[in-house]
């Protein structure tokens, strides 16, 4: 090991204390509000944080000038973080957002991202909004109990939970005649053991049937015997909720071992939501069927940036060149949603007062209506999750095109074709 003398040692002593004076001093800060933002960014889920960077240069560019709150304006300083798809990280990076003080944490896309980060706030005390995962694997993957009390003080999340699914599942599905066997890819993870608890039965009391082959575990390269299964039992729809990889590896098999041919609705969930997704499937990903949080066909617009749904993802393909993605309006609906709780805390830099503001939010976003005074459960607003398809783009720089085929959740939003069969 260096030695250090003294002189060195008292230099080194003074660094450090310099330093930790210069994060007290920006912690303390009162004029200025400091916002965690915690996305996946690379990593297999990149998909879901691929966009993230445009959405937060709207969002800054928005609020150069501040918020006002209580006849005072705060400047606004948003901090965000690439979580690498990694549940350890994303706590990790959590805690470290914390301690530099930020006032308010926001948490977008999967458990493997908003799980942790939840938890991390919830032990530090610091208020925490996410949005994009099943509100279930949130609420009852984070240890609350059906019908207790909630656990959580700190935490709150917006957006579909299993219900939301079930219904469009259930208003989409019959636009085909099928015989209604449902061969189901749910992993062993936080969404797929909620919607196994809580989606299949709901599916089966619409009058279908669940061929199941079993919980599989993420990053599994060979899917015979699920494929195998789901031939003999001649199942015309499937209905999955994996990682992107992991489905592309499942559909390929599917389509090399013949299980392709006999199947109508290819229904996935968590993948095939982005075009990368689809365009890596090659002509397998025609006519695969998806639900979106978000489309451009949204009638709503940023109460932060005033751009309405479709000047948001245009402005997107202008400057990149690339298509839109649903994800676009869902990482700004949740700029939106936590700087309108920001404006009616009684105090934005108390984290009580943010707290206490979350818990009874209700303010309409580029998503759509966010409402914690309506449930379904404590700490928790109902989000939208509609029916949607790849299907060929009639025109335009695109080989797809991503169309809503239903609306059951959120009638405010314009259907745009009927669903395609996938074997058609």
């Amino acid at each position: 090991m260096t030695r250090l003398n003294r002189r060195q040692f008292t230099g080194l002593l003074a660094t450090t204390g310099l330093l930790l004076s210069a994060r007290a001093a920006l912690a303390q800060d009162t004029d200025t509000i400091r916002i965690g933002f915690c996305s996946p960014r690379t990593g297999p889920l990149a998909g879901f944080g691929k966009t993230d960077g445009y959405v937060l240069e709207q969002a800054r560019a928005a609020l150069t000038g501040g918020i006002e709150v209580a006849g005072k304006t705060y400047a606004v300083e948003i901090l965000d973080r690439d979580t690498q798809s990694d549940p350890a990280r994303a706590a990790q990076l959590a805690k470290d957002l914390i301690n530099d003080g930020i006032d308010l944490m926001l948490a977008v896309s999967t458990p493997e991202v908003i799980n942790p980060v939840s938890d991390a706030c919830e032990a530090a005390g610091v208020p925490c909004l996410s949005t994009v995962m099943p509100w279930e694997a949130w609420y009852f993957g984070r240890g609350a109990k059906p019908g207790e009390p909630s656990p959580f003080k700190w935490t709150y999340h917006f957006g579909f939970g299993v219900g939301e699914f079930a219904q469009t599942y259930l208003s989409m599905w019959p636009q085909i005649e099928t015989n209604k066997k449902i061969g189901v890819m749910y992993p062993n993870d936080a969404d797929g053991n909620a919607v196994r608890a809580a989606l299949a039965p709901q599916l089966e009391d619409g009058g279908y049937t669940i061929v199941d082959p079993g919980a599989y575990e993420t990053g599994t390269t060979d899917f015979s015997s699920q494929i195998a299964l789901f031939k003999s039992e001649g199942v015309e729809i499937i209905n999955t909720f994996p990682i992107p990889p992991d489905f592309a590896a499942f559909w390929r098999q599917a389509a090399q071992q013949g299980l392709s041919r006999q199947i109508k609705i290819v229904q996935t969930a968590k993948t095939g939501l982005f075009p990368a997704e689809i365009e890596a499937l090659g002509s397998l990903g025609e006519k695969i069927a998806s639900a979106a949080y978000w489309h451009r066909d949204f009638p709503y617009s940023s109460s932060v940036t005033g751009q309405s749904s479709r000047a948001l993802a245009d402005g997107w393909e202008a400057e990149t060149g690339e298509q839109w993605t649903q994800q676009l309006g869902a990482s700004l609906s949740l700029i939106d949603a936590g700087i309108a709780a920001l404006k009616a805390a009684s105090d934005p830099k108390s984290k009580e007062a943010v707290r206490d503001a979350l818990a009874v939010l209700n303010v309409e976003t580029i998503g759509g209506q966010v409402d914690f005074t309506a449930g379904p459960v404590p700490n928790v607003a109902y989000g939208p999750i509609l029916g949607a398809q790849w299907v060929k783009a009639a025109e335009g720089p695109f080989a797809l095109d991503y169309v809503l085929v239903d609306n059951a959740p959120d009638p405010n939003v314009p259907v745009a074709a009927k669903l395609l069969p996938y074997n058609g």
